[in-house]
């Protein structure tokens, strides 16, 4: 990795005798997209208000384009922020919204109605400049906000659960017009939610935390198929857990359900007989015996949902409750519960939980 823009070393934050953000570390590349995905609680955002400036650490530095801000008031670290509720001055018209800063920053007339066209064209509402926010949907309103904090052209652009307050189609929509405008500014961007989805189709990066702590950082890809922790693995998408027992260490064999599959040289330090978590991704489980995949086990149907594309069916291996799902095919009726299935995956998708 080349030199950081963002660099966060060693941030701690404790509330008296709570501590919410513990051992934080992380760089961050000019024009970088990175989200902080994690549960209520876990101190994404405390995370995000250190950078921003709102929150001093109890420990650790803030680093922004080679400049130490950890004791830098907010206005003094050249960031946008915007926040879950829109926050726009109701008085204000569009533009006076979009331009408020660069006013009090004093800078001219021209400047501020040029800039603020700019950006107007930028989140495409070119004709809304002369009216007010209630006269704006929900999308159109935390378009202006995003326009408002990017009117300064700031170093960092930090975006505190965005999305949340919107229906989910334009949650989708206004998502891609972000990180469109993101990639086309190049503007370095921590973006926080809780929303799994938004963070794996949003990303350069995710930083998964739990308990103020960064479990994982990683591209999307890496987060999904490699996760770190058993943590990563349950939080991030549908994981079935299937338990089962070693039973040749060396060989790498596992016993599960009645059934026996290969892991290969993944039970290092593992003994014959001991319990072993084993998960699959809904998406590598598949109805019936497959040419190629190596791992059989037979099943109960208990559930068959019709998504429309997408029949979801559940079914019962042992004690284990799995979940896969299949196309829809109309010259193929779907499964019907309490039939017995033959389920197929590929051991080498296998994710080995820690203990």
């Amino acid at each position: 990795m080349s030199d950081p823009f963002l660099s966060i070393r060693q941030v701690r934050k404790a509330f008296g005798p709570t501590v919410v953000v513990q051992e934080f570390n992380l760089d961050v590349r000019q024009g970088e997209f990175v989200s902080f995905l994690g549960p209520s609680g876990c101190g994404k955002t405390t995370m995000l208000r250190i950078v921003a400036g709102f929150e001093e650490p109890s420990a650790g530095t803030v680093n922004i384009g080679g400049r130490d801000v950890t004791a830098l008031k907010p206005n003094q670290r050249n960031i946008g922020m915007v926040f879950q509720a829109y926050a726009l001055f109701p008085n204000m018209t569009v533009a006076g919204n979009i331009g408020f800063g660069l006013k009090v920053a004093g800078k001219p007339a021209a400047e501020i109605r040029s800039r603020v066209a700019e950006m107007l064209e930028l989140i495409k509402l070119q004709e809304f400049g002369s009216r007010y926010p209630y006269q704006l949907s929900g999308g159109q309103q935390q378009r202006v906000a995003l326009a408002r904090a990017m009117a300064a052209r700031p170093q960092v652009l930090l975006l505190d659960e965005p999305l949340s307050a919107l229906d989910a189609k334009v949650r989708v929509s206004l998502r891609e017009e972000i990180r469109a405008i993101q990639k086309e500014l190049g503007i370095t961007t921590i973006f926080v939610t809780h929303d799994q989805e938004e963070a794996l189709s949003m990303s350069d990066r995710i930083v998964v935390m739990y308990n103020g702590r960064a479990e994982q950082v990683g591209t999307p890809f890496e987060i999904y198929n490699r996760p770190a922790t058993r943590f990563v693995a349950g939080f991030v998408g549908t994981l079935n857990v299937i338990e089962g027992r070693v039973t040749d260490p060396a060989a790498g064999t596992v016993s599960i359900a009645g059934g026996a599959v290969s892991v290969g040289n993944r039970l290092a330090g593992r003994k014959a007989g001991e319990a072993v978590s084993l998960a699959l991704r809904p998406e590598a489980i598949a109805l019936g015996r497959r040419e190629g995949r190596d791992g059989l086990v037979t099943g109960t149907i208990r559930e068959v949902s019709f998504l429309g594309s997408v029949i979801r069916v559940r079914v019962a291996v042992g004690e284990a409750l799995l979940s896969l799902d299949t196309f829809n095919s109309p010259a193929s009726p779907p499964p019907v519960a309490g039939e017995t299935a033959d389920i197929s995956f590929s051991s080498s998708d296998m994710l080995i939980l820690d203990r």
